[in-house]
């Protein structure tokens, strides 16, 4: 196990994202139990790499084809991007089983079991954040369910300042916002984790409440964002 973490982390610092991906895999299939914190954080960084590329690209083609100088280049551009959207569709579902195979079975603890449907939710997302269709509804109600199921464990057993359960509320606001055009209810689940966390800030250790902050300040700045006519969508932060 030591060695298969090492080369993750070698995997990582070379760049080599599919590699990385590929021995955390390994690291799953050894787990015969919990994953612990750092190796919970080693999974979050290891998929967000082998996503990143991918999202970014279908971004960037899509702002490129917003620009009427480019209209006569539209058929070319759009299969590009269905191409990337593909790609990207089969890595987030990998992922996405995985965790619900592989993952959240062998959570024994609340903030595991509330991270690994977290992230769950998040796969989904980022599929939905360009998926069209039947493809766009699978996706958006697995999302949604993932989530429910983070927001149900964290609002029952973990504190209103638990990174976890504020990362959940800014993640889960989010897809409300940009996936389910649902600006009122992204606008009401943000604004009441943030006032619980206000409430118990003065609580927490110095770690969590460094932590804490961090997620605070993207709250502030999404419900900043969304209060005001005529936001920019692309500016939305999330985890």
């Amino acid at each position: 196990m030591e060695e298969k973490i090492f080369m993750v982390r070698v995997a990582e610092q070379a760049e080599r994202f599919d590699d990385m991906f590929g021995f955390l895999k390994e690291v799953i299939g050894l787990k015969d139990s919990d994953f612990t914190t750092e190796e919970r954080n080693l999974l979050s960084v290891g998929f967000k790499n082998l996503i990143s590329a991918n999202r970014t690209a279908i971004r960037t083609i899509a702002a490129i084809e917003q620009n009427p100088k480019y209209t006569k280049y539209n058929s070319a551009l759009d299969a590009y991007k269905k191409k990337i959207e593909g790609e990207l569709y089969d890595q987030c579902m990998s992922i996405v089983n995985l965790v619900k195979d592989k993952c959240i079975p062998k959570a024994s603890n609340s903030e595991s079991k509330a991270f690994f449907h977290k992230m769950a939710g998040d796969y989904y997302r980022y599929i939905a954040e360009s998926a069209q269709g039947v493809k766009l509804e699978e996706v958006k109600k697995g999302a949604e369910e993932q989530y429910a199921a983070a927001q149900k464990i964290s609002d029952t057993d973990l504190g209103a300042c638990n990174p976890i359960r504020l990362g959940l509320a800014l993640n889960f606001s989010v897809f409300y916002y940009e996936v389910k055009n649902d600006h009122k209810k992204a606008c009401e689940l943000g604004e009441q984790a943030l006032q619980h966390a206000l409430d118990k800030i003065d609580e927490c250790d110095e770690e969590t409440f460094r932590d804490a902050k961090s997620i605070i300040e993207l709250l502030k700045e999404n419900l900043s964002l969304w209060k005001e006519e005529g936001d920019g969508g692309n500016d939305i932060e999330d985890l």
